[in-house]
């Protein structure tokens, strides 16, 4: 798609300069007593200044302070399509023209740079993000949205949590630029088996692992014997670890063996007694812009029906030892340079496991693109003092040039001191049900009170409106007229403060927390899965 260039781009023709006209002076004469003393007196010179030559040299953005006034003045307009805002929550605030165009509206209209179609249109049953925003750049309230909001020819750009070639096609149609590598290098990348082969090109250590078609569980055995048997199977894709599967026996390997034999290659792993942790950072032209390190919530069954699956972030100063921050941060910018190399630029973000059992720290996944943990990498200190990543991001696609010293950068970013303490949970539905909502918890600032009951106390649409750790900001996904089933998301809490354990176990606030939350929902069951498999338990004993 071809994008008007600006005049930062555009050759400028230099126009010629007036040669300058000078007028001689004439001397006047004058009666003098004295020879010596006659001077003549020349008139005043005017000299006609040439015509200021127009410089076609495209602007340059020295540093931090120059990127951050480029953004405030920005007129191209720029989207963040999704099923939600949450991902980029605040862009809006950093860069002018930022607006978010999301399928669910989680302000219930209240937020004033999210668009939302009224209207819903005829449409397929939603496989995945992916069918959401090719519904939405389809839709006509949509389209009316962007073309109203043109700049002359300039359509705008846009970034995608998830997109597909047919997202693209669809976009090009519209005049859109998408911000970000095109989706089949994307698939590629975020295959967990390719993940693997980028690793072993950057020297970043993964666990002991092997990549094979698995066509029964003997056939499992065979591949991974150097493993042992308690093993880890990934599928290429999947979704908070909705097709991660842990196997010890064949009883087990039985309850996935249709998900797992269906693929060409898996990622067989030995299982490690480890704990979560993620990083995000940016591939720029000028090197990788490492964040810090953050914990995860993995499995926790107050939250995800997913043993294996990703439930929250938490934030906080030593977090980690200086030795696992600086060998993440490293094995981070190694995998950020081969995926320069691969042609990637942009946001990614690592998983990263950490073994209990002799300090190790391996690969987990790639996410090339932002993710859930954005919000929490995006609004911590460090980066509201300098930049929020997705600026950098965003920065590579707007046709300047500028200046960074991505080392400067990291190095702040590493000191402990530009860290401040943040969690957020995000919450499921946990019941093999489904369910009809009547009612639901608005998004906004909560507060908690000693005996734990909580109670709406206003609307914010920034997670920075937490005071204290006795409020929490919440964005509801699931709202009244919804359905509830296994694994829908419901929604996301963030506060101040920590929600894990020092041994990596929920504490009592976030118990407190998710208990009160679910407590808003008022829901009416449609249909009990759970009592379904117990009847049919029963008859087959």
């Amino acid at each position: 798609m071809a994008i008007k260039k600006t005049s930062l781009t555009e050759k400028v023709t230099k126009p010629t300069a007036k040669k300058a006209t000078v007028k001689k002076a004439s001397a006047k004469k004058t009666t003098a007593k004295k020879a010596s003393d006659s001077k003549p007196t020349a008139k005043k010179v005017t000299v006609k200044k040439p015509a200021a030559k127009k410089s076609n040299t495209p602007e340059v953005l020295n540093g931090i302070p120059d990127i951050r006034r480029f953004f405030h003045k920005n007129e191209t307009p720029l989207y963040f399509i999704s099923a939600t805002n949450f991902n980029m929550l605040g862009a809006d605030e950093w860069i002018k023209g930022f607006k978010f165009i999301s399928h669910i509206e989680c302000f219930d209209g209240e937020h004033p740079n999210v668009f939302s179609p009224k209207e819903e249109i005829p449409h397929d049953d939603f496989t995945g993000i992916e069918d959401i925003n090719n519904y939405l750049l389809q839709h006509p309230e949509v389209q009316d949205y962007i073309n109203i909001r043109k700049k002359g020819k300039t359509v705008g750009k846009a970034m995608f949590l998830m997109f597909d070639e047919e997202t693209e096609k669809l976009a090009k149609k519209l005049g859109l630029e998408i911000m970000f590598p095109p989706a089949k290098m994307r698939t590629m990348m975020d295959n967990k088996v390719n993940t693997n082969r980028l690793a072993e090109k950057a020297g970043v250590a993964c666990v002991p692992y092997v990549l094979s078609k698995v066509e029964n569980y003997a056939h499992l055995s065979e591949v991974s014997k150097k493993l042992g048997k308690d093993l880890v199977i990934q599928t290429p894709f999947g979704d908070s670890g909705h097709t991660t599967f842990f196997i010890t026996n064949e009883e087990e390997f039985k309850k996935h063996e249709e998900e797992i034999i269906k693929e060409d290659e898996v990622k067989i792993m030995k299982r490690i007694n480890c704990k979560g942790s993620a990083i995000e950072a940016c591939v720029t032209r000028h090197g990788t812009i490492v964040a810090p390190l953050m914990t995860e919530l993995v499995g926790f069954k107050e939250m995800t029906p997913y043993k294996g699956g990703w439930c929250g972030n938490e934030i906080y100063p030593d977090a980690f030892t200086p030795q696992i921050r600086k060998k993440a941060a490293k094995y981070t910018q190694l995998f950020g340079d081969q995926l320069r190399k691969e042609g990637y630029k942009g946001y990614f973000e690592l998983d990263f496991l950490i073994d209990q059992d002799n300090g190790e720290i391996y690969l987990g996944e790639l996410n090339p693109r932002v993710t859930g943990a954005s919000s929490i990498t995006n609004h911590a200190v460090f980066a509201l003092a300098d930049a929020p990543l997705f600026i950098f991001h965003i920065l590579e696609w707007m046709g300047v040039e500028y200046n960074l010293n991505v080392n400067e950068i990291n190095k702040r970013w590493a000191k402990q001191e530009n860290l401040d303490g943040w969690s957020q949970l995000i919450i499921k539905h946990t019941e093999d049900t489904i369910e009809y909502i009547s009612e639901a918890p608005r998004s906004g600032i909560w507060k908690m009170f000693d005996n734990g009951h909580i109670q709406y106390d206003r609307m914010d649409s920034h997670r920075r409106a937490v005071e204290s750790e006795s409020e929490a900001f919440f964005l509801h996904i699931s709202k009244k007229g919804d359905y509830l089933y296994e694994g829908a998301d419901m929604g996301i809490i963030v506060s101040r403060g920590r929600m894990m354990t020092d041994d990596f176990k929920l504490n009592k606030r976030a118990k407190n927390w998710i208990k009160a939350i679910r407590g808003q929902y008022v829901s009416h069951l449609i249909e009990d899965k759970r009592e379904r498999v117990a009847l049919t338990g029963s008859l087959t004993k």
